[in-house]
């Protein structure tokens, strides 16, 4: 932390320096507030020691200038002549603290230890702070994205239960997030809870919370993740899995806003908003009794499905360069790009595993690439249905004569074996297992032709 010190007394600022710097501060000293704010337009300052009486200017004026164009500063008042009506207006104007002369060396190093434990605080506040907006950025260009952000919009004013559907990946907690930030309760807890990731028998004691002695290994009191989230959002994950005890439970959370810790027979009353998520068909499940359907429909008062990236192919370019630049400051290296050839692979490539697959395969290959370019021979090994992801013509997959399609799988077949051998019949042939008259013959029947 760096210290200036503002005094027009040269033994108080010598003292103060000695003092702080054997605490391992940097300081630095005015004898005025002219000079004072000379040296701030050069250097970056974290605390300020600033006198009120000084020549010319006085503390109170740089006080004020301070606030105005250096609001990230801390200042700590001192003075041996001013009243408490001076000490009020300095710390109604922001002033960290107010000291008085003689100086007790040992406050001064407490407030300078409390202003730096306060500015790391403050740091890690806004790094973590930085860190859930980059986590829960959403990316998109396509009609589909914006479909999406709209309701986003007009569900977040509300306090309604809603249901948020898509395949694995396609970013449902990113939705449930977005909801939750523009909310009323953005300032409350957004909790999450993972049906899926937890066994059965532990569900209730991580949703409910459970009382000191409930079961063996118990040692102490928990609270579930539903009393965590009070006041704030709870967002089920996976509801689809979890079991129909637990459903039973969490319905009545939604039905009275109440609940008992496992172990207990104190009912607690809580204020939550319940948001779910699902990659499962729930109308099949609570048919077949594997889902409760009076959940079902206190959870789907407002449903959110979100397309897969196979469907909104648009916001692949501009996902592939956000984690780019993404990885290329995460991992602290060179930014990447993508060949022409390799980034039009991945717009045509179908993600099974939709944008956590596309954020996995850049972060893969920013570590395993070791050039700036990300070529195609790069891409290919690390994506899963190579035939989807070429973009090609693959007509004989469509619903037609089988000997047409099967004329034109040949043609396709043919055409990549030989082009991988540089058009060598001999080697192709050999290589395929077939006679070199036969492939010879298969090339001059279908009008294979050499690519310039």
């Amino acid at each position: 932390m760096k210290i200036l010190v503002v005094d027009d007394e040269k033994n108080i600022r010598r003292t103060l320096s000695n003092i702080l710097e054997d605490e391992h501060y940097k300081v630095i000293t005015a004898e005025s507030g002219e000079n004072a704010l000379n040296i701030l337009s050069n250097e970056i300052i974290d605390l300020m020691l600033l006198d009120v009486k000084l020549p010319g200017m006085d503390g109170i004026e740089v006080l004020k200038l301070i606030k105005k164009d250096f609001p990230g500063i801390d200042v700590i008042m001192i003075s041996g002549h001013s009243t408490i009506k001076i000490a009020v207006q300095a710390v109604k104007m922001g002033a960290y603290d107010f000291l008085e002369k003689p100086l007790s060396l040992h406050k001064i190093v407490i407030s300078a230890k409390n202003i730096a434990e306060k500015r790391k605080l403050f740091q890690k506040f806004q790094q973590e702070s930085k860190d859930t907006e980059s986590q829960y950025r959403m990316i998109g260009v396509s009609p589909e994205f914006s479909k999406i952000l709209n309701l986003i919009d007009k569900v977040s004013a509300t306090d309604s239960k809603v249901l948020i559907r898509g395949e694995s990946g396609t970013g449902k907690e990113l939705v449930a997030f977005a909801i939750h930030n523009q909310s009323a309760r953005k300032n409350g807890p957004f909790v999450k809870f993972n049906s899926a990731a937890i066994p059965n028998e532990l569900v209730e004691s991580e949703l409910f919370g459970y009382e000191k002695g409930a079961f063996t290994g118990a040692n102490k009191q928990k609270l579930g993740k539903l009393e965590i989230a009070d006041e704030g959002t709870l967002f089920l994950d996976e509801i689809g899995d979890m079991n129909l005890n637990a459903q039973a439970k969490i319905l009545r959370v939604i039905q009275e806003g109440k609940f008992e810790r496992v172990g207990s027979n104190k009912t607690i009353t809580i204020d939550v908003r319940i948001l779910a998520a699902t990659n499962k068909n729930l109308e099949k499940m609570f048919e077949s009794g594997e889902f409760r359907e009076d959940l079902f429909y206190r959870l789907n008062v407002i449903s959110i499905h979100i397309p897969s990236l196979r469907d909104r192919k648009t916001d692949i370019p501009v996902l592939l360069n956000y984690y780019l630049d993404y990885f290329a400051a995460e991992l602290k290296i060179h930014p990447k790009k993508f060949s022409s050839s390799a980034l039009k692979l991945l717009q045509n490539y179908s993600f099974p595993g939709n944008i956590r697959e596309l954020r996995n395969l850049v972060e893969r290959l920013y570590i395993l690439t070791s050039e700036n370019i990300i070529l195609e021979d790069d891409v290919e090994p690390h994506i899963r249905i190579l035939f989807e992801s070429k973009g090609e013509n693959l007509s004989f997959l469509e619903t037609k004569a089988y000997s047409k399609a099967k004329n034109e799988f040949e043609s396709y077949y043919l055409t990549k074996q030989l082009k991988k051998f540089n058009w060598n019949i001999s080697t192709t042939a050999n290589k395929l297992d077939l006679q070199q008259s036969n492939l010879s013959r298969k090339v001059k029947e279908l009008c294979i032709k050499r690519e310039n």
